[in-house]
């Protein structure tokens, strides 16, 4: 084959690398270069445009822009692909190299012999395009709706019957009587046991989802619950959810914003996985106004994604691909960060329990569905949503995994007029008795063990 575009593209790469190319690339005439050996994943250029967006959008957007087209492929395992850049970025550390502009100018020659150059392709039909001021409560409407209106159907076909969006609890081993469902039942006990529910309190949930956690309070503990979540059809489907379980006179949905709860402070608060999407600026207004709906000695929960944990945090949002393709306007930072911020609010910080790694183990039977039931979630969603997903559950897995992004619970109480928290004195009568520590002699029938203070029905 004369003049083949592998040897020559990996020649350019491996140049502005300053390192072997670590993966094998295929180009649109069939020739490959790069990394060989049994397992190398692939990356398959199955047309001149990937080079284009390349091009026209250097660095993660436009590969993310190819591969969500189709323009780009990847066989093999793509969590093994990603973790093998990752491996060398942090290997040239503060010495990975910028594009130069010798650099520059050989890409530009190469993509003249290659055929290469024209004007830049419309990004895929998928990409969020959200207008209007950062974390207004009309962006923040839509940059909600981008991900969570996709379809309760294709939510249904991904997630456990609870579902659950967001990290499980792992009280066991994966095991033939205990799996994803049930390490989301764990999460949900766990979380009513922190915040001490018991029959009669008020709980409010901000950012409720499809209902998981409020159904499960209502019908365990007893409490009257309000949830509220900025995507319609949440809304619905938790509402419809709610009247088939016989709760409606207990549990209320709201389409809100939680700037506009105007309630009197509840018993307890929860907000799982919500405040990631407030914002950096907004965080302090989003703590104030969790302090100001809980009661003095009331307890909130919450559960947050965060990133730096190992001292850098150059992609609060999750990158490009993240920003532009999954969750809008997210920002994360290290724990330490947000828990000054609830601190300056007026909350006591409790207990703080990371989950980790708890979620590569929830991310990766979400990932196995999609790849084991191909067809059916291209026919929920179609062909770009689905390699979306499939890019967005391997690469989150990956960044869990490699504590590039941690979870946590966090506990926190509001102090009383005199300072005091009304939190018992033991850490166990606290936190509540770990559901995994009830595993040994329980069934698993979908119900928790029947909490000291709470309902067993």
């Amino acid at each position: 084959m004369p003049n083949p575009v592998a040897p020559r593209l990996a020649g350019l790469v491996e140049r502005m690398l300053g390192a072997p190319l670590p993966i094998r690339i295929r180009a649109w005439d069939g020739s490959e270069a790069g990394a060989s050996g049994e397992g190398v994943p692939v990356a398959v250029l199955r047309h001149r445009r990937a080079l284009r967006r390349l091009l026209w959008s250097p660095g993660e957007l436009g590969l993310a822009r190819a591969f969500v087209s189709g323009d780009l492929e990847v066989e093999g395992d793509l969590a093994d692909g990603l973790s093998r850049f990752w491996r060398l970025a942090e290997t040239r550390g503060s010495d990975a190299p910028r594009i130069s502009t010798p650099d520059k100018l050989a890409a530009a020659r190469l993509a003249l012999r290659l055929g290469v150059l024209g004007p830049p392709p419309k990004p895929p039909t998928s990409e969020a395009r959200i207008s209007g001021g950062l974390h207004t409560r009309r962006r923040d409407r839509a940059a909600i709706s981008h991900h969570y209106d996709l379809s309760n159907e294709f939510y249904e076909f991904l997630l456990d019957p609870n579902m659950a969006y967001s990290c499980g609890y792992w009280t066991r081993d994966t095991a033939p009587g205990y799996g994803l469902a049930d390490a989301q039942r764990d999460k949900l006990d766990t979380i009513c046991r922190k915040l001490a529910l018991r029959p009669g309190m008020r709980l409010l949930d901000v950012g409720c989802g499809w209902a998981s956690l409020l159904v499960h309070a209502a019908r365990h503990y007893g409490v009257h619950a309000v949830g509220v979540t900025l995507s319609e059809q949440q809304r619905a489907y938790g509402t419809a959810r709610v009247s088939a379980a016989g709760l409606a006179e207990r549990v209320q949905i709201r389409l809100q914003d939680y700037r506009e709860i105007p309630d009197q402070p509840f018993d307890a608060v929860s907000s799982i996985e919500m405040g990631e999407h407030v914002g950096q600026d907004n965080y302090p207004v989003y703590a104030a106004q969790l302090h100001r709906l809980l009661l003095p000695h009331g307890r909130l929960l919450l559960q947050q994604m965060s990133r730096g944990a190992a001292g850098k945090n150059s992609a609060p949002g999750g990158g490009a691909f993240m920003e532009r393709y999954v969750a809008p306007d997210m920002f994360m930072r290290p724990l330490g960060s947000t828990l000054n911020f609830l601190e300056e609010a007026g909350l006591e910080v409790a207990d703080v329990h990371s989950l980790r790694e708890h979620y590569v183990w929830t991310v990766l039977p979400w990932l196995d569905t999609l790849r084991e039931r191909r067809a059916e979630a291209i026919a929920l969603i179609g062909e770009e949503q689905y390699r979306i997903w499939v890019l967005y559950l391997a690469g989150a897995a990956l960044a869990f995994r490699e504590n590039r992004m941690g979870v946590h619970q966090i506990l926190l109480v509001r102090p009383g007029a005199d300072g005091g928290s009304g939190l018992p004195r033991s850490r166990t009568a606290t936190l509540g008795r770990d559901p995994g520590d009830e595993h040994a002699g329980a069934g698993h029938d979908g119900r928790p063990a029947a909490p000291s203070a709470g309902l067993t029905g």
